[in-house]
């Protein structure tokens, strides 16, 4: 290792003695870090970089988790004697929701292959262009999403659910939700850019930020101005387009107050329609949409078949969805971390550099939720009664969360190197391997619990199905080297060249 024991002891004391004060989230993911660059597993110095960029990340998914589990606390909460209907029809309206980070999300995927093989080649004119463009296809491809959303809300909630009480409430929270779509899009791809150029923290205060507020907004528009479920997605929406703005200002001021300097700053006078960077975008993100879109869109057809367990089980699953949202942020941050950095690696053209990084931030990945899991266990139960399950709903959600427990190991692994292999623009094998674990595994487990004596066993099943098999199936494809060679399909021209 590069770092000698005895620094790596010094560091892990000093962790012990400051970092639950100054930074717990950093803190906990350097010490595992750290515990494994003891254990010789890992090499202390790059534990230290996938630390920095990872954390900010982790911080920011908790916010967002916590502001969708608030969701349905406080819709709960407000709904009196509605609470199950009011819980499943915001549970039925979050897939279409989940469309435009899929979307966004997905297409921010080609935006961070990119900008990051330009930082690191410091080829900072390419840099915006592919920025530019990515900014145009999130446009394209998110409007008609959110206008679809508006027009249509009552229609497409009822595709899942019968129960018009339910397809009230979740109608409601669509429509409104709609608006927001093009700008959840947009403020993925302004967080990648910032990530891609080595630089988490500003992501993490302005969309963590805005998680935040929406949360204080949720309160105030549920409770303050009694607008119910209406009042959760106006919330949501005015975040999202607050958070856009301030990622749309800084990159073109290049610093925002109270914030600083931002690592680059991109001129909107440039071209919008360059046509080898929006196909460079589009191949590198269209397989990570279809990827994000799998779970997404099989969300649909899983939603129906717990909906077939009766309401009480949706209600269930719907909160037991939410802690395990809380559960996977960490892979959020890892992944990320694997894109910044193999990228930045891949653009210098040093490929050993790359792979290692990979490999050893799936480890700290797979120690991080690890140590997850096992929390989430020891509090499953006040857990689910404190996301608004009550009576015969507690037990069945206690169960779901124990089976996301030991979901989540593998989905640290499917989450890191799922990133490190979309640095590299290989994509369509970890589409594939996601495919098979949601359409050939999950939801058959869970229509075989619907249907058969099986039960909820089923759906338990159904959670490691989607997780385990893109796991396995992603490791492998990293472990070929394969990605190295579509990479150079992708560098800035002039580390080509070099």
């Amino acid at each position: 290792m590069s770092r000698p024991e005895s620094s790596i002891d010094s560091a892990v004391q000093s962790i012990k003695r400051t970092g639950s004060r100054a930074n717990p989230v950093r803190g906990v993911i350097l010490l595992i870090g750290l515990g494994l660059a003891r254990l010789g597993l890992i090499d202390a110095e790059r534990a230290r970089k996938a630390t920095d960029l990872s954390w900010p990340r982790v911080v920011t998914g908790i916010a967002r988790m916590s502001k969708n589990a608030a969701d349905v606390a406080m819709v709960g909460a407000a709904s009196g004697i509605a609470t199950k209907p009011a819980i499943s029809g915001v549970g039925l309206a979050g897939p279409f929701w989940g469309l435009a980070f899929a979307l966004g999300g997905g297409f921010a995927a080609g935006t961070i292959a990119l900008v990051s093989q330009r930082f690191g080649a410091e080829e900072f004119g390419q840099l915006g262009q592919a920025v530019r463009s990515s900014f145009v296809v999130v446009v394209a491809v998110t409007v008609p999403v959110g206008a679809a959303f508006w027009l249509f809300p009552e229609w497409l909630i009822s595709l899942l659910n019968s129960d018009q009480q339910v397809i009230t409430y979740g109608a409601t929270y669509l429509q409104i939700l709609g608006l927001g779509v093009p700008f959840a899009g947009l403020n993925l791809v302004g967080s990648r850019v910032l990530i891609g150029a080595d630089d988490a923290q500003i992501p993490m205060i302005l969309r963590g930020g805005g998680a935040v507020l929406n949360i204080v907004l949720n309160g105030v528009f549920i409770f303050g101005m009694g607008m119910g479920v209406a009042g959760a997605a106006w919330g949501t929406v005015a975040a999202n387009v607050l958070v856009t703005s301030l990622f749309i200002v800084g990159l073109i001021a290049g610093w925002l107050p109270g914030i600083g300097q931002f690592p680059v700053s991109v001129s909107p006078r440039g071209t919008y329609f360059h046509w080898d960077d929006i196909t460079d975008v589009v191949s590198i993100g269209t397989p990570v949409v279809g990827r994000n879109m799998t779970w997404t869109v099989a969300r649909f057809p899983m939603l129906f078949i717990v909906g077939m367990f009766g309401t009480t089980v949706l209600t269930a699953y719907t909160v037991a969805r939410r802690i395990w949202g809380l559960m996977n942020v960490p892979g959020w941050g890892f992944g990320l971390a694997a894109s910044s950095l193999v990228g930045q690696h891949l653009g210098e053209d040093d490929e050993e550099t790359a792979g290692v990084y990979g490999r050893e931030i799936v480890l700290m990945a797979v120690a991080t939720y690890g140590v997850s899991a096992a929390v989430v266990a020891l509090v499953a139960r006040p857990g689910v009664v404190l996301l608004g399950a009550e009576g015969e709903v507690i037990p069945i959600a206690v169960g779901m969360v124990f089976a996301g427990c030991l979901a989540i190991i593998p989905q640290g692994v499917n989450s890191t190197i799922a990133g490190a292999l979309d640095a590299s623009g290989d994509t369509n094998w970890p589409f594939i391997y996601q495919t098979l674990g949601v359409f050939a595994v999950s939801i058959p487990a869970a229509y075989l619990g619907a249907k058969t004596s099986i039960g909820v066993w089923g759906i338990y099943v159904a959670f490691l199905g989607e997780t385990l098999v893109p796991a396995v199936g992603n490791y492998y494809r990293f472990s070929t080297g394969k990605w190295k060679a579509i990479s150079r399909e992708y560098r800035p021209e002039t580390a080509l060249d070099d």
